[in-house]
């Protein structure tokens, strides 16, 4: 360790697991979480550098991760759950979603925000991909709970929408505040073009300029039905042919759902480096269909694991999109290797985080910022232990335990669940304002 840096504490586990690419489970670990945020240092406690006088030392009784990454959510709908539960989703945006979408107010969209926060954090995924109306609101809520997101305000050509506008504010905001800000960069600003369905070609070449000119992410809906697109089928070949037509292939794209894909279609989204996420709860629910996560896989696209809304799932919950995911693909494949516990872990945290085009997150790596999960064992999920081989710990916690055994939380080294209570954040009151607004809408 570089004398030059300052740690604010040591965490010291049974188990960590980094989240590298070959899913590596570490014994007796030790993780270093520097003055700044960042992780200084993750391997052997043995080989851990000397601990300077004064830093405290933690000692967990079981497996500390990396905060998992939601990579499709629209965490504001927190307050319109269960609504439309049983309609396919054209109808469920159109007659239930939409309109009691359109007496949201910001505050509203504030109070859901917040709500899928604290949700959220406390299964311990601490990064967000966020879709939805009321950017600010909605940024201002992550920096309020402390968690982090990707903020993607939607914009529409639907009459009284106004998609010119809602692009140059975006490029208005990201040029005052920066692409990212607030404390341990916890917001990052980005475009969200609902999909190629409910905007004209010319929203997306110019989603496709501006966001190229910033650096920005874009973050569009792909895909999700074979009925939503027959149109843009019939004129552009698919509506990935039509994402490459306009140059939203030609920078940072993350694909939301992405379940009625063709060969051709993943060659393209691999071939441009663009990201997918994969809903499986969601597509279950709303009868969408089951996304070929194999192919998009075997052609090496980075495809990450994303809840939607909560009326389309119910919930926020990362770990269990994670055994969705494993269960599809063994159906589809009639394979129970098709999707093993290492790599749908991976797809929750580092592969999640890749899909996003980060690199800082997702993985407990020196210099990645130190946000992390610590998953209790003295549940019975674990009752064999930690003592037992690397494939059945992970067996155990994807497959049993996920989010119920979620105790603590970090996001950029700042405790944020604790003994799984919000510490930044007064949970009951979250919940009370939720409830009123949620009451004023529906």
């Amino acid at each position: 360790m570089s004398p030059s840096i300052s740690l604010s504490r040591r965490l010291l586990a049974p188990v960590v697991l980094p989240a590298g690419p070959s899913c590596p489970v570490l014994r007796d670990a030790a993780v270093d979480v520097g003055a700044d945020g960042r992780i200084a240092y993750c391997g052997p406690a043995a080989d851990a550098p000397a601990l300077p006088h004064g830093v405290p030392r933690t000692r967990l009784s079981g497996i500390l991760t990396p905060g998992l990454v939601n990579a499709h959510a629209h965490a504001p709908m927190t307050l319109l759950r269960g609504l439309g539960s049983d309609l396919p989703l054209l109808r469920w945006l159109e007659e239930a979603i939409w309109p009691v979408e359109a007496r949201m107010t910001g505050a509203d969209a504030h109070a859901g925000m917040l709500l899928g926060c604290v949700e959220m954090l406390r299964y311990g995924v601490t990064t967000s991909a966020e879709m939805y109306a009321f950017g600010e609101e909605a940024a201002d809520a992550t920096l309020q709970a402390g968690s982090r997101a990707l903020i993607a305000p939607a914009y529409f050509a639907r009459p009284g929408d106004d998609w010119r506008r809602d692009i140059d504010a975006i490029g208005k905001w990201i040029e005052a505040d920066g692409l990212r800000f607030g404390p341990g960069e916890r917001v990052e600003l980005c475009y969200g073009p609902h999909s190629t369905y409910t905007l004209p070609p010319e929203a997306l070449r110019r989603t496709a300029e501006e966001a190229a000119r910033h650096g920005a992410l874009v973050h569009i809906h792909l895909s999700e039905t074979l009925a939503e697109d027959i149109t843009t089928r019939e004129r552009y070949g698919s509506a990935t042919r039509l994402l490459q037509l306009t140059g939203l292939l030609d920078g940072r794209l993350l694909a939301a759902h992405g379940v009625h894909l063709s060969d051709d279609d993943i060659t393209l989204l691999a071939g441009s480096g663009s990201g997918v996420a994969h809903c499986p709860s969601s597509n279950a629910k709303l009868a969408s269909g089951t996304a070929r996560l194999s192919a998009l896989r075997a052609a090496s696209v980075q495809v990450g694991l994303g809840t939607d809304g909560a009326p389309s799932n119910d919930d926020l919950d990362v770990w269990e999109e994670a055994r969705l995911a494993m269960m599809h693909a063994r159906l589809a494949a009639s394979d129970p290797r098709a999707l093993g516990a290492r790599d749908a872990f991976l797809m929750a945290t580092s592969v999640g985080a890749a899909a996003l085009g980060r690199t800082d997150i997702g993985s407990l790596r020196t210099g990645n910022w130190a946000d992390l999960a610590h998953v209790s064992v003295d549940n019975p999920y674990f009752i064999a232990g930690l003592d037992v081989p690397d494939d059945q710990v992970l067996a155990n916690l994807l497959w049993a335990a996920g989010s119920r055994a979620v105790t603590d939380v970090w996001v950029a080294g700042e405790p944020v669940v604790v003994d799984g209570e919000t510490v930044r954040v007064d949970r009951r009151a979250v919940q009370r304002t939720a409830a009123q607004a949620a009451a004023r809408i529906l």
